[in-house]
């Protein structure tokens, strides 16, 4: 991409060669061509050289079978709901086939192309966002047709048991090495967060951002992450955990918002992943014991006392390192031992 003026395709090239990636002007077999979607160069070349390339590998698909392919983003549309964009790998998928997407499934309602027009079918190598999957596939998930919509349901709800198996398995429970190392390294505590953001990708962007804010004494946990709106179950499940639930571009309904409100459980909503980071990082360090350090600012020396009634006794003093602050703490130390500590009146 070049539309900016400090762009520098070699950088990229470069990158890719440490990769062991070596681009046709370096002298390897990749094909690389520097576009600008903004000025329309270079692109008509970029399409020629795609078309090359699949002459040349013979890249084939049959499209006269159900189809199979990969689903690329998924989101929650206020007036569409679940939204999947997917492409097509091989076969042809038609409005009304039944779809299969990772955990989710459904009948397809609607297609369109990138510009939102309507699709009756599309054929391989073909993206389409498609409407009547009962909830947002993961991205990368692969998707098949099935002519019987009954089995579909029982693999979408058999993929939905393993998985929650799964999750069950990876929590980690605390094992008595895990306690004495705890122990070891003094005050331990645990944040756990449940994400719901409105897009599939920004979800697993902000979760891995927050997974890594871990410290050796504070662990961060991702409890639960999901597309959607924050529910009532969220905040049950934020109830037992003891955990905190990011949303992120969505709300809670109604119900789990008065639920939150009399189970008194925080949920934060954000629209810049940046922001939510920083806040969490802030709240962690919070979590943290504050350091109380104790600094000298100077030593003076007693040379004469005067006492004066109603007011006690006032020391002459004789600044011999630093300064003093009217405001400060001070220690009185006679042959080495302190004999007053307290602030100066």
């Amino acid at each position: 991409k070049i539309d900016k003026p400090d762009a520098n395709p070699d950088k990229v090239k470069e990158g890719l060669a440490n990769m062991n990636l070596l681009v046709e002007d370096w002298g390897g077999k990749i094909q690389s061509h520097d576009i600008s979607a903004k000025f329309g160069t270079g692109v008509k070349e970029l399409l020629e050289k795609v078309l090359l390339e699949a002459e040349l590998l013979e890249l084939k698909a049959n499209p006269n079978k159900p189809a199979s392919g990969t689903v690329v983003e998924a989101y929650l549309d206020k007036g569409r709901g679940y939204v999947s964009t997917i492409l097509v790998q091989a076969g042809t998928l038609k409005v009304g086939d039944y779809v299969l997407a990772g955990k989710n499934s459904g009948k397809v309602k609607a297609m369109h192309d990138e510009r939102g027009n309507d699709v009756a079918e599309a054929g391989p190598s073909t993206p389409v966002s498609i409407l009547g999957l009962d909830g947002a596939p993961q991205a990368g998930d692969k998707f098949n047709v099935f002519e019987d919509e009954r089995e579909a349901k029982q693999i979408a709800a058999k993929r939905t048991q393993l998985q929650r198996e799964q999750s069950v398995r990876t929590q980690r429970h605390i094992t008595l090495d895990e306690i004495g190392r705890r122990i070891a390294i003094g005050d331990f505590q645990e944040l756990n967060i449940i994400v719901k953001g409105d897009v599939d990708g920004s979800i697993e962007a902000l979760s891995d951002s927050l997974l890594k804010l871990s410290t050796e004494k504070i662990q961060v946990n991702i409890i639960h992450k999901g597309v959607g709106a924050i529910t009532e179950t969220d905040v049950t499940l934020a109830s037992a955990s003891d955990a905190i639930i990011v949303g992120f571009q969505v709300r809670p309904s109604a119900i789990a918002r008065k639920l939150a409100e009399k189970e008194e459980i925080d949920y934060r909503l954000y629209s810049v992943i940046y922001q939510a980071i920083d806040e969490i990082k802030s709240a962690m360090e919070g979590m943290l014991a504050p350091e109380f350090k104790e600094e000298i600012l100077g030593t003076a020396e007693i040379r004469e006392t005067f006492k004066i009634s109603k007011v006690g006794t006032i020391a002459g003093c004789f600044v011999t390192e630093g300064k003093i602050l009217r405001n400060a703490n001070c220690r009185i130390i006679r042959d080495g031992i302190v004999v007053y500590s307290g602030a100066l009146g």
